[in-house]
């Protein structure tokens, strides 16, 4: 086979090879993360947070635990923008709440955690802020939220999830 034909041999394989993966055969369809859902996201959380007269950093990340938005109010705190990107990093590697990871972490009930070591990871979170953000059973990214009371930046996380509920189906 002379040069010219071997080239239009591979040109062919690859271009089945990338159709075959771009159709998805045979290959599970993941939902995505986009960063219109993680604009309405923050949206949401940032409206609640007017509303209550809370100043918060709030960040989105994919599956990956990569930044897809980082969003910070006036005024709020400089050392929360570290804290939010990693509450949703930690919720983006682990399928679980940072409040979870606590209990992991710290225990619950006076019963001491059970991976106590956890809490000495660079960068995961062990206090509420951060949610995983799911598409049924698809773990598709997390949102972490910082900037006033753990739990309030929990029920702020949450509220941005559930502004995005339908998009996330």
């Amino acid at each position: 086979m002379n040069r010219k034909h071997t080239l239009g041999a591979i040109a062919v394989v690859a271009m089945t090879a990338g159709g075959a993966l771009a159709d998805g055969h045979g290959l599970p369809k993941v939902p995505m993360l986009t960063l219109e859902i993680a604009k309405k996201m923050a949206a949401a959380c940032e409206a609640m947070s007017v509303e209550k007269g809370w100043r918060m950093d709030i960040a989105v990340v994919d599956r990956g635990a990569d930044l897809v938005l980082f969003h910070r109010m006036d005024n709020a705190f400089l050392v929360s923008t570290e804290i939010a990107i990693d509450k949703a990093k930690t919720s983006a590697s682990l399928p679980f709440p940072t409040r979870m990871v606590a209990e992991i972490a710290h225990g619950k009930d006076g019963a001491p955690g059970p991976v106590p070591g956890i809490a000495h990871v660079d960068g995961v979170i062990t206090f509420a802020g951060g949610l995983p953000i799911m598409v049924g059973d698809a773990h598709i990214g997390g949102i972490g939220v910082s900037g006033n009371s753990a739990d309030n930046d929990e029920v702020c996380a949450q509220a941005a999830i559930d502004a995005v509920a339908a998009d996330l189906k």
